[in-house]
């Protein structure tokens, strides 16, 4: 059985320090309110205790007018410190939604932000349903804690300090005996809240586990239907949300029990004050309180009343603990988020817009066509490097584990212009070597040159600028079918847009859609077809422009007939670039200028289409059909 999370020290500290950074005077304000408006709600027992002494001193001689006036007086006052707190307390709840919405709203932006920077690696080892819950099961457990947990607990932290010391004034004797009451009420707290605590978080875990399974079933749901894989499915998630129910009833249930057991706690020390009371005022016994009051009746009724206050906040602290500790469960897995190592971008070698001027190129503000590497050097000089698209590797290894090394020794040469193609069963390393080259991953030995230009000294964002990619799973956003092309390059007029779309042979099936080009597009362009998803894909990827193309399986998902139209618009749109294509239709790649085949990670042929099949090597086999990719 999996063992229940455990809180992290100092996030409580990390959430404040947010909330004072966020919002220094409001919170300032906000805390203010709170204290005063936790002070006067312990006014009333001080004034009980003020009308009962008048009456008791006053009775023998029935002065009643004195009585009605010094009533009235101290009544007067008392109303005056209601509207104050009155006025606190709406003031201090309309600043805490401002504050609480304020601190998700950043927090949700520092998440996001944060999210952008972090390497492919960690969405490769995270379920996107479990990233999801970050955004909202857990965001809502923190602001449960800011909104309620945290204001109530100043609440009943500041009226238990000033009831205990109007309580020590008036009376040092019963005071000590609701401290042994308190003592009670914070081992049965520590015993049963404590319990509980541990499974509530686990289950804030176990919820994002949850979502995530979901996420993944939704998004499989073809999948499990051609394979019946039903019932295995609901196995699957019984077991995860049966995980989840064991720890959410056993959170629930030691919650459950606390509350109870304090308020009997409670009840049993008001009658044992009651009690110790009356036999202090029946035996006539010398008080002993830090004002030296004796006790008697004017003392002993308001003390039985602030008995109850104190014993009610206590509770209520008590109660808060586990609504703070799920705060604090998912402020823990945001802050996880939060602190995940982002991109690490050593790279200071940057791509600007340049032009030739009297043979030398030269950096200029206005787009000319023309992109150039501005490689700073050690000594202050500055060197330009005309972007051409020359990709070399040099005795390249690479593991996405350290010690599983999945690409051995990789070399290649991919010239200006030259179509480089990859073939090679599933895992062979075909798309691993792409994405080295984008840097999406680091190689473990050997160099990727660029232009000549190490890449580790290329800003990585101006890297992939430079590059443009099609892959196999088509992603499409929110937004008209000319938003998703532009999407290459945004700054690009309508006129590019269909221009590009009209290369990649996509024109023809958006201006048959009801709203052309205007047409919208949701929930990853769900209205299309697979084939019209991918050449929407392609015309982004030509409205960019780009030197070097890489083309991961860019048609795998478009029929025969679709695919002799994509690949004239591919022809075209890969003339004077270099690019990279990985293709399992080998028909595909048959006017590449290098084929080489992959094994295991490892380069076991290279060469044209032509000396491939004069050698009768694994490329014979493959294109010969006497041996199959897969």
């Amino acid at each position: 059985m999996r063992r229940p999370m455990r809180a992290k020290k100092g996030t409580i500290k990390r959430v404040l320090k947010y909330l004072f950074k966020f919002f220094p005077v409001l919170l300032t304000i906000t805390i203010i309110c709170i204290i005063i408006n936790a002070v006067v709600s312990t006014m009333p027992s001080i004034f009980m205790q003020r009308v009962l002494e008048i009456v008791e001193n006053n009775y023998k001689t029935g002065d009643w007018a004195t009585v009605a006036n010094s009533v009235i007086k101290l009544v007067t006052i008392l109303a005056a410190l209601y509207v104050v707190s009155l006025l606190a307390n709406i003031c201090f709840h309309q600043l805490l939604a401002i504050i609480t919405q304020g601190y998700l709203k950043k927090m949700r932006e520092l998440m996001f932000n944060h999210m952008q920077k972090l390497p492919f690696k960690y969405f490769d080892t995270h379920t996107h349903g479990d990233i999801m819950s970050y955004y909202t099961n857990d965001i809502d457990t923190l602001r449960q804690m800011i909104s309620q947990s945290i204001p109530q607990l100043l609440i009943s932290g500041i009226s238990v300090i000033s009831v205990l010391c109007i309580m020590l004034y008036f009376s040092v004797w019963l005071t000590l005996v609701v401290l042994l009451g308190v003592v009670l009420i914070f081992v049965a707290t520590k015993i049963v809240g404590g319990r509980s605590a541990k499974y509530f978080l686990a289950q804030q875990k176990a919820i994002g586990k949850t979502e995530g399974f979901i996420e993944e079933m939704m998004n499989g749901q073809k999948v499990i239907k051609v394979f019946t894989h039903e019932n295995e499915a609901i196995k699957d998630f019984d077991n995860i949300n049966n995980y989840l129910f064991e720890q959410s009833e056993k959170a629930n249930k030691y919650a459950n029990m606390l509350m109870p057991i304090l308020n009997n706690i409670g009840n049993v020390l008001y009658v044992v004050v009651a009690f110790v009371g009356g036999l202090l005022l029946v035996t006539h016994a010398k008080n002993l309180s830090i004002s030296g009051m004796a006790l008697s009746f004017s003392i002993v009724v308001p003390f039985l009343n602030m008995t109850k206050q104190f014993t009610g906040n206590i509770n209520q602290v008590s109660n808060q603990i586990n609504s703070v500790i799920m705060g604090m469960a998912g402020a823990n897995r945001i802050f996880d988020l939060l602190d995940e190592e982002v991109e690490v971008d050593n790279g200071y070698v940057t791509l600007v817009n340049a032009k030739e001027v009297n043979g030398e190129i030269v950096e200029t503000k206005e787009r000319t066509g023309m992109w150039a590497w501005k490689h700073p050097h050690g000594d202050g000089t500055l060197t330009y490097t005309k972007l051409a698209g020359d990709v070399q590797m040099f005795d390249v290894d690479f593991g996405y584990e350290p010690n599983k090394i999945v690409l051995h020794d990789i070399t290649l040469y991919a010239n200006p212009g030259q179509k480089i193609a990859f073939v090679g069963a599933t895992g062979a390393g075909k798309t691993t070597i792409t994405n080295l080259i984008n840097r999406f991953y680091d190689i473990a030995d050997g160099k990727i040159r660029y232009d000549g230009i190490n890449i580790n000294k290329i800003k990585k964002d101006d890297l992939r600028r430079s590059l443009g990619v099609v892959l196999q799973d088509t992603n499409l956003f929110t937004g008209t079918v000319l938003d998703n092309i532009r999407y290459g390059k945004l700054d690009a007029t309508d006129e590019e847009c269909i221009a590009a779309a009209k290369l990649a042979g996509a024109d023809d099936f958006i201006n048959k859609m009801a709203d052309g080009y205007n047409t919208m597009l949701s929930n990853n362009g769900s209205n299309l077809s697979q084939g019209q998803r991918q050449l929407i894909a392609i015309a982004r990827a030509a409205v960019a422009d780009p030197p070097v193309m890489i083309l991961d399986e860019a048609t795998s998902s478009i029929d025969t007939r679709t695919e002799a139209i994509v690949q004239r618009g591919m022809d075209a749109l890969m003339k004077g670039r270099t690019v990279f294509v990985i293709a399992h239709r080998l028909s595909t790649i048959r006017n590449s200028n290098v084929i080489m085949v992959l094994d295991h990670g490892r380069i076991i042929e290279r060469g044209s289409h032509e000396k491939l099949l004069a050698e009768k090597g694994q490329y014979y086999q493959l294109y010969t059909g006497a041996f199959e990719l897969e």
